[in-house]
């Protein structure tokens, strides 16, 4: 896959982020400049503040600093819209919840226990055939893959067209074709829609082989740079090595 050089369009700037949780300083003068058109890695050790900068992007911790998204063409600031995919939801085996009962419920304001909206199902179908999975809109999710599983909730988090995209560990219990298939959807929405994509991993030969941009963090930003400038730093080899 070829890296792409980011379009310059527009970019989401997090300014000096830190979170504290009791006595513990979680994160700390965290700067972030993020462009459309990249996949943008955080790697780092266990408890580096990975999961909770993710938790501040999306507004779910209490945090200093600033987050904006810059039309870098016009010079004016947008609401940011965010899509997110977890890295698992807690689904039950067979559970009757079918995949267009699980997609309807973000979009519809319909109850989903009620005759399935025409419009919404067409929508759906729409969202569901962008990556592969359409034929899955009647089966119950407690019967998907995990490869199925994170491509359904992928058509979910893209179904507003957000300018950023948050993944967390997102190709966890995938096997190796699956997780080729991820990166194929992911450069996908690089190139086609404009988007800006953050992704948490522990993967370090995929972050080599798909990142655009690595993020070291351990509380505050180590290093960055292209995979190859962040992994030959000093600073990795402290951490990892």
């Amino acid at each position: 896959m070829g890296k792409e050089v980011a379009c310059g369009f527009h970019c989401i700037k997090a300014k000096n982020i830190g979170v504290t949780i009791g006595q513990d300083e979680i994160l700390k003068n965290v700067n972030l400049h993020i462009h459309c058109k990249e996949l943008t890695v955080i790697i780092g050790r266990n408890g580096a503040g990975k999961t909770t900068l993710l938790k501040a992007l999306l507004g779910e911790v209490k945090h200093t600093g600033s987050i904006e998204f810059v039309d870098t063409k016009e010079h004016i600031a947008r609401k940011l819209r965010i899509g997110y995919v977890p890295q698992s939801i807690n689904v039950e085996k067979h559970m009757p919840t079918t995949v267009y009962d699980l997609f309807a419920s973000y979009i519809s304001n319909t109850p989903i226990w009620l005759k399935k909206d025409k419009k919404a199902e067409t929508k759906i179908k729409s969202s569901l055939r962008n990556f592969g999975v359409e034929s899955l809109i009647d089966k119950s999710i407690g019967d998907l893959s995990g490869g199925e599983m994170q491509r359904v909730l992928l058509a979910i988090s893209t179904y507003n067209e957000p300018n950023l995209l948050i993944l967390d560990e997102p190709i966890s219990g995938i096997d190796k074709n699956g997780i080729a298939v991820f990166f194929e959807y992911i450069n996908k929405l690089k190139k086609e829609h404009d988007m800006s994509i953050i992704l948490v991993s522990h993967d370090l030969d995929l972050v080599e082989k798909y990142a655009d941009r690595v993020i070291l963090l351990d509380k505050t930003i180590l290093k960055e740079g292209t995979p190859v400038d962040v992994f030959s730093s000093t600073e990795f080899k402290r951490v990892f090595e």
